[in-house]
């Protein structure tokens, strides 16, 4: 149930970040790296929840 949270707020907080990238920081000269970092995020949350699917968590 832990895995599911820390998931849950993983996947929050990228879209918290991707929301910001298309908002008030769109016009910030590093927001391709602030966008990467928000990517990151999701491939980590899926990586979790794959791996809690599989039974490999």
């Amino acid at each position: 149930m832990a895995l599911w949270a820390v998931v849950l707020f993983t996947v929050l907080s990228a879209s918290g970040i991707l929301a910001l990238t298309f908002g008030p920081l769109r016009a910030a000269s590093n927001v391709g790296v602030i966008r990467s970092i928000a990517a990151v995020q999701y491939l980590a949350a899926a990586v979790l929840a794959g791996a809690r699917l599989t039974g490999n968590a």
